[in-house]
């Protein structure tokens, strides 16, 4: 029974990376807030642009720029040479992975490859093993929590809540009754930081603190403005059931673009930060919608430690542009750092940036 569970896990998640490179599951009407800000242009900036120093500390580990490769994929048979792409990719750019969901790892032994081969491919940088949080509110074992990390090896374990995936997802799990609880339980017996990451519906201050206060080191925000896996889900429940309604018409479309900004939840929990000391120490990661190095740049500035991309990385990855995109994305936020007098990434978060009228 395990088996057919890891099965049917297995053939969700290759079906979620086709839906998402070939199907329109982005937001509509609903942007990362981004564009909504602009820096404050520095004509005499002091700077030599050949110095600028991209390097980066995230949780105690040095990088080489603030971005992070995020969770994409994993537990089934093509996602082992996506993984070892990404994964090579990472390590040359020293630059954070995070894993794709976990969860069929913990069903079979089919695919684990597919997520071990992330560390043989890049020994030296952090890489984040990946749980949903309806496998948290069910529970998880010490050696359940064990083989997601030594699997890979993870220097930290992300925990991505999702509900509102699992509730337009056609075998969603939809109980999150005790989540809070039981992340803490595990905060307290792992030996690993835990990121707790949404997908696409971002994180508010208020709960954000929640989480800080049940034990989690960072937060990936994953606001709205990139992909909807509402959509995602949406799509694989037509293809299975046709046409059939689970909502009014007139409220699915609001429900599909449902969430929070990343902007907004990047200055709501740096807020957070700056006006409560004992949260000071909090990671940020900020994702959902980061389309350009420009976009990492606004996003550190407004509060975030890294940046994380997963469908525009996805997808140059398909295209065989995988390196070149994150050259370029790495360009742009030299350049970005050059026009505000930042040498440093710790001085473009002091950058002045300010919302456009």
């Amino acid at each position: 029974m395990q088996e057919v569970s890891a099965t049917i896990t297995a053939e969700r998640k290759h079906s979620h990376v086709d839906i998402c490179l070939h199907r329109p599951v982005c937001f509509d009407g609903q942007s990362t807030g981004l564009d909504s800000w602009r820096f404050e242009h520095n004509a005499a900036p002091e700077i030599d642009f050949a110095e600028i120093d991209l390097t980066a500390e995230f949780l105690g580990h040095a990088i080489g720029m603030p971005l992070m490769i995020s969770s994409m994929t994993g537990g089934y048979g093509d996602a082992l040479a996506l993984n070892r792409t990404l994964a090579e990719t990472a390590e040359h750019f020293s630059i954070p992975l995070g894993v794709g969901s976990m969860r069929q790892a913990l069903e079979g032994n089919s695919h684990r490859e597919s997520f071990s081969i992330v560390r043989s491919s890049a020994p030296s940088v952090p890489i984040f093993a990946n749980i949903g949080a309806p496998e948290v509110a069910a529970g998880l074992s010490r050696e359940q929590l064990s083989t997601l990390v030594e699997l890979i090896e993870a220097d930290g374990l992300i925990v991505h809540l999702n509900p509102a995936q699992e509730l337009f997802q056609p075998e969603g799990s939809t109980n999150f009754r005790g989540f809070l609880d039981r992340l803490h339980d595990i905060t307290a017996t792992i030996n690993v930081p835990v990121i707790a990451k949404e997908v696409g519906c971002g994180i508010s201050a208020p709960l954000a603190r929640k989480l800080a206060d049940a034990g989690v080191k960072a937060i990936d925000v994953a606001g709205a403005g990139g992909i909807s896996w509402q959509k995602v889900e949406e799509c694989r429940y037509l293809d299975r059931f046709g046409h059939e309604k689970r909502f009014s018409p007139s409220a699915l479309d609001e429900l599909l673009n449902w969430g929070i900004p990343t902007a907004e939840c990047l200055t709501g929990i740096a807020a957070l930060k700056e006006q409560n000391h004992e949260y000071q120490p909090l990671g940020i990661i900020a994702s959902g919608g980061i389309r350009n190095g420009l976009d990492v740049a606004k996003s550190i500035a407004l509060g975030a430690d890294i940046a994380a991309s997963a469908q525009h990385l996805l997808k140059a990855l398909h295209a065989g542009t995988l390196k070149e995109t994150i050259r370029t994305w790495a360009n742009d936020l030299r350049a970005a750092m050059f026009l505000t007098g930042s040498a440093s990434t710790a001085q473009l978060k002091h950058a002045p940036i300010h919302r456009k009228p």
